[in-house]
This record gives C-alpha cells, structure tokens and sequence, in this order.
C-alpha cells in the first residue's frame, strides 16, 4: 500500500536545509550575546522573545548575523524585507504597527514640548525612559505590548509566527533603533523632522506666551501712582518693625578679640604677646 504524502513536509526541510549564501546583505554587527545594547530596543525584542520558541529564535540572529536580509525598508507602521532561505526564491517578510493619527501626535507633542529635556535626550542618540510612561498617561502605547500589536507575515512555508525570517528583521530593526532612538518614534507615524519642527513651534509658542503673560501680547502692566501721592505711606514702617529695633545688647569679655586674632610669631621675656596685653584690655573695658 502506498504511503500518502506528507502535507507538511516543508517542515523539517526548511528548519534544517541551510540558507542560500548572499553577497552584500545587511547584517547587525554583534556577532555574539545580545543583540540589544540599550533598553529601548530590548523592549522592543521582548515580544519577539515572548513569542518565538529557542530553536527559531536562534537561527533568527543567525541569520540576522549572516546577512540573510537581502533588503529592508521601514515606513510608518510597517516593515517590509526580503530574507533569503534555503530555497531559491527569498521570502517576504512583512511587520505591521499600528501608528497614531494627528490627535495622538498633538497630545504627545504637547507633553514633550513642555520639557525639554526629551528632545534633547532624543538628539543626543538616548530615549529617556521615562517617555514610555509619559505615552502611558496618554493611554498611548510607545512598544508593542504583545504578539497582539503586531502584524506579522512571511512567504515562507513555516507554519509558525514569527518565523526564523521574521526573527532576523526584529534583530535588524533592534540593531537599528540602537543607534536612532527616532526611529522608534517614526514606527509610530511621526519621523524625526516632523517631530522636531512641531517641538520647536510648540515650545517657542509657549516661551511667547511666557514673555507676554496670559492677557495677550501688547498688554501692558498697571501703572503706578505717582510718588507725590503716596509720600505719606511710602516709608510706614510695618508690623514688628519696633521690635527689630530693640537691640538686645550681649555681654562680652572686653579681652575677647585677642582670642580671634592669630597668635604673635614672637615672644616677650617667655610671655605670649596676647597674655600680656588682656590686662590692659580689660582695663580699659572696665566701665564699672
């Protein structure tokens, strides 16, 4: 009797075939241990981390590390690549995220606007950590919490989400958010020039605001009373002041400077100079 075939025979073919070699593939630079050298994109990779069984995960940065991925291009909300496999035609790979609209945006850029320290962390090629909880306060998301807010796709065979495909482009994507934080934010929908453009225009409409004070700009303070008015009240004294003017006198030994001032390098018949002039001071103190 004749063996029917096995519908998933693809299986440990593709997991095992090895990769077809590639000139000029992009590949991230850490050739071992983690992929991710800063915590934002370790955030990033825990989902895939989350998701992907060892076996796969392993052959991800493999191929990640190889130069598998033919081509990649990220826009906002999606990823798209073209990864080489053990087959002759590479597979496409696709990951979507959602992005915000502008009533998001505006609210985001509202809250960094207000301090400055955020763009200037983002410029000097750092993410504060604290920007995820400030999109958090927004009921905003700045990372993909899980496998849910994602979209994720490749051509190959592989019955599993992510894939080892899939796997080597979140590595290419980690590797790239290492070295641009903005990049992050661009995923999201708004890249980096847009972005700076609206902090400066926010935070100059709010140094103008500052400068001409909440009645509008042109608006002039009230004007004082001439001095001739005010003559009368202008030197009253205020409440207490009598009492600051009692000088409460304190009792001090009429020798006591000699006891502030550095002592004589030199010495009178074996006497300190000091020990010598406090009869005198104190003579002269003595007003009894």
């Amino acid at each position: 009797m004749a063996r029917e075939p096995d519908p998933f025979w693809w299986r440990d073919a593709d997991a095992g075939g090895r990769p077809r070699p590639v000139t000029g593939g992009i590949q991230i630079h850490a050739t071992r241990g983690a992929v991710a050298r800063t915590w934002w994109s370790a955030r990033f990779l825990a989902v895939l981390e989350s998701l992907v069984a060892g076996g796969r995960l392993a052959r991800g940065r493999s191929y990640a590390r190889a130069g598998q991925t033919l081509d990649m291009r990220v826009d906002p909300g999606s990823v798209t690549a073209t990864v080489q496999g053990s087959r002759p035609e590479p597979y496409r790979v696709r990951i979507g995220v959602t992005t915000y609209g502008k009533p998001e945006w505006a609210r985001v850029e509202e809250a960094l606007a207000a301090d400055a320290w955020y763009a200037a962390t983002l410029l000097a090629g750092s993410m504060p950590p604290e920007i995820e909880g400030l999109f958090a306060t927004l009921g905003l998301a700045l990372f993909p919490a899980d496998g849910r807010d994602l979209v994720m796709d490749c051509s190959c065979p592989d019955h599993a989400v992510p894939c080892k495909h899939l796997a080597a482009v979140f590595y290419l994507l980690a590797e790239r958010f290492d070295a641009d934080p903005f990049e992050v934010l661009a995923l999201r929908g708004r890249d980096r020039e847009t972005l700076l453009a609206n902090l400066r225009s926010r935070r100059a409409a709010v140094a103008a605001h500052d400068a001409t004070g909440p009645a509008g700009p042109g608006a002039e303070e009230p004007a004082a009373p001439p001095l001739a008015e005010v003559l009368d009240d202008f030197f009253a004294a205020g409440p207490g002041l009598d009492d600051a003017r009692r000088v409460v006198p304190v009792p001090t030994a009429p020798d006591a400077l000699l006891d502030q001032v550095p002592g004589f390098a030199i010495a009178v018949r074996g006497k300190k100079v000091a020990d010598l002039l406090r009869p005198v001071y104190r003579t002269l103190g003595d007003t009894s």
